[in-house]
């Protein structure tokens, strides 16, 4: 019987061989697979976060000129900053004097995406009675706030 006296370090050799090209194909096929996209951040719900009243608003839908006294010629504006998302929302005010008795009530329908501003304002030609004031902010139905001001001369 012929021995082969290398046979022994030719099996390693191809064992050897063999785990590095098996190991290097994995390592290929890692690299090679595409990589999982980032989780798309979750949108938060949308809420008020605050209500501003003032005599002017800037392109933006902020209140410039903060204040919850004002004169009977003053145009009343107030503006809702909200934050999250949503694929429509109502904000509606309604606009109340001294005991409820009704002033103005209007609605904007929103689709935010975000942190956002929305505007309304009253104005009355010949002036604003004295008194007290109030604005009630809903979202879909849903109180989402109230401010208090006062007009006087």
């Amino acid at each position: 019987m012929r021995r082969f006296p290398h046979a022994g370090s030719v099996l390693a050799l191809c064992f050897v061989v063999s785990l590095l090209f098996g190991c290097r194909k994995s390592e290929e096929a890692k690299s090679a697979a595409a990589p999982n996209p980032p989780a798309a951040p979750v949108a938060a719900a949308f809420q008020v976060k605050q209500i501003d009243l003032g005599t002017a608003v800037d392109a933006n839908k902020k209140v410039t000129a903060p204040t919850s006294n004002f004169k009977p010629a003053d145009t009343i504006y107030v503006s809702i900053i909200s934050e999250g998302a949503a694929p429509s929302m109502t904000l509606a005010t309604r606009w109340t004097y001294e005991d409820g008795q009704l002033v103005n009530e209007d609605k904007q329908t929103i689709a935010p995406t975000g942190p956002a501003a929305t505007e309304f304002h009253i104005s009355k030609p010949d002036g604003w009675p004295a008194g007290k004031y109030k604005v009630e902010i809903a979202a879909n139905g849903k109180p989402a706030g109230s401010r208090e001001f006062t007009v006087a001369d």
